[in-house]
């Protein structure tokens, strides 16, 4: 297998240090816009990087990319940017006959009239509306193979085959007692996308009713985090499982709620006040005349990299998914998850502990393919394939996940 990454920030520098102790590829290509942070990501690696060749790229140019995939010979693109670039790397691995993989989906945009009820364009519709081009052409997209989505997904999909006969509902949680020494505020994640997920109107999924929306931060509860992180209230927010998860996986109900903590989700209702969420540009007055700079753009480049604080960090982060239904008549209520102690992601990887769990999982479904434990083609979410393997490869990764009875 030889691999296109694009994007050479925390999550692709972590997937970099993770595959650079398996076999399952030939070469990897790290390429970002900035090419001393794709240099920066191979020499890292030191003698683990004789695979790996650093290049410079335009993620939003579809014929650079493609260029580049045809000039190495790989044969998959793994997309580690944020969402903005999701599309033109989407359409630049079918141009260049690539298997394409990612974290996050494409865009959504909320209902024109009634943004709070009724879904208008979801994330992922612009992938999903080209299936059909995809399953012709014989290739595969993977799409939402991160953590949250992906692992999630893949605990849904076990659920359903392994531990249910019917499921009322399927809700992924995610939570962390993470602290970062030195910070009043800083995000474990990107600000940008942490912005466009949270504020955004979240999406539910009903049997009976299908795809809904809410208001941001809704049906607030408080839920109990395993391995001594305990309690956190979590709220609603758009995230891709409750689009995916549905589609391959029959359940009454499909949520998804982050535990953001209430100073977290004061500030972002205050970066939207102050319209500090919006990623069209505005002028401002700059040294040499007006200029056009992105409010978003702004509130992240005033933050710290997240992918740099992983010395500063404290605790662990939780990515699960909240089972609910019957077993042999009987009511069963589960929680599947995956935790990552930030202490041991640095120690054992240089990563803290956010970007490495989200990193690992397309690394492990990357190995899945090439050895053919997992193919398909068309565009296709993670609960598409078997659970059971991923699962046993991740913990071969040294990372098992836990099951709780609730």
């Amino acid at each position: 297998m030889r691999v296109l990454l694009v994007g050479a920030g925390g999550v692709g520098t972590a997937v970099t240090r993770i595959a650079a102790r398996r076999p399952f590829f030939e070469l990897m290509v790290v390429a970002d816009y900035d090419p001393a942070r794709a240099e920066t990501a191979v020499a890292a690696l030191g003698a683990d990087g004789d695979r790996f060749r650093a290049e410079r790229v335009d993620a939003g140019d579809e014929a650079q990319v493609t260029a580049l995939l045809e000039r190495h010979g790989c044969d998959v693109l793994l997309n580690a940017t944020d969402p903005r670039f999701v599309m033109p790397l989407f359409r630049a691995a079918r141009a260049g006959g690539a298997a394409y993989l990612d974290m996050a989906m494409s865009l959504s945009r909320p209902h024109g009239e009634r943004p709070h009820e009724e879904c208008g364009v979801k994330l992922g519709d612009e992938q999903f509306a080209q299936a059909a081009e995809w399953e012709e052409a014989g290739l595969l997209a993977l799409v939402g193979m991160g953590v949250e989505p992906g692992l999630s997904d893949v605990f849904a999909r076990y659920a359903a085959d392994e531990l249910f006969d019917e499921i009322e509902e399927i809700g992924v949680r995610d939570g962390a007692n993470l602290t970062v020494d030195g910070y009043d505020f800083a995000p474990s994640f990107s600000i940008w996308t942490t912005i466009e997920e949270c504020l955004n109107p979240p999406v539910v999924y009903e049997k009976d009713r299908g795809w809904y929306t809410t208001e941001p931060f809704s049906e607030p509860e408080v839920f109990d985090f395993p391995e001594g992180i305990g309690p956190v209230e979590c709220v609603n927010v758009e995230h891709e499982e409750v689009l995916l998860v549905p589609r391959w996986v029959d359940a009454r109900r499909v949520t998804f709620k982050y535990g953001l903590g209430r100073e977290f989700t004061d500030t972002l209702r205050t970066l939207h006040l102050l319209g500090l969420d919006r990623t069209e540009p505005v002028t401002v007055p700059g040294p040499d005349g007006p200029v056009k700079v992105s409010p978003r753009d702004v509130v992240a480049a005033c933050l710290p990299d997240p992918a740099t604080l992983g010395d500063r960090m404290r605790g662990k982060t939780c990515a699960g998914t909240w089972v609910r239904g019957t077993k042999d008549g009987a009511p069963r209520e589960v929680y599947l998850y995956h935790v990552v102690d930030n202490q041991w992601s640095m120690s054992e990887y240089g990563c803290q502990a956010v970007v490495w769990q989200t990193a690992v999982n397309p690394v492990v479904a990357l190995e899945l393919l090439a050895t053919g434990a997992w193919s398909g083609a068309g565009v296709l979410g993670p609960e598409a394939f078997p659970a059971g393997p991923f699962l046993d490869l991740l913990t071969g990764y040294g990372s098992p996940r836990g099951l709780r009875e609730q």
